[in-house]
């Protein structure tokens, strides 16, 4: 759980940059919804984590960080167009769906965390199916 936790802590601080890159007003609060659904998220894992006997996790991936980095430089060159964001977000989701199943796929993941995971998972491939139909 503490991996998929790195990733959904990649997810909240994505959707932040979003917030701050984009430049629609409809696209911009969307992204806020997602930063908050994805602090809710960290939180219900966290608490399960604590359950567990495990202590707060609130770090990232080095990869979300390198890809953060690399896309702040590409909005740079693109004029922080919205496409471009719109597809760096669509992509970073896909990393998460990824550590929702890796979770899922894991036989130490049992009872109360599986279910809870298994509805962030539900939620995550919803927030994909979006993000993939903005794009015109």
């Amino acid at each position: 759980m503490r991996k998929l936790l790195h990733f959904v802590n990649d997810r909240v601080e994505g959707y932040k940059k979003a917030v701050q890159e984009s430049q629609d007003p409809q696209q911009r609060g969307y992204y806020q919804h997602l930063v908050s659904e994805s602090q809710r998220f960290t939180s219900e894992l966290n608490d399960q984590l604590r359950r567990l006997g495990g202590g707060q996790e609130i770090s990232t991936t080095l990869k979300g960080k390198l890809y953060r980095r690399f896309m702040a430089a590409a909005a740079v060159f693109t004029g922080h167009d919205e496409e471009t964001g719109l597809a760096s977000n669509i992509y970073g989701e896909q990393w998460a769906l990824k550590a929702y199943e890796e979770a899922l796929n894991s036989h130490n993941l049992v009872g109360p965390a599986r279910q809870l995971v298994t509805r962030q998972y539900a939620q995550s491939q919803k927030t994909y199916q979006e993000l993939k139909q903005m794009i015109s």
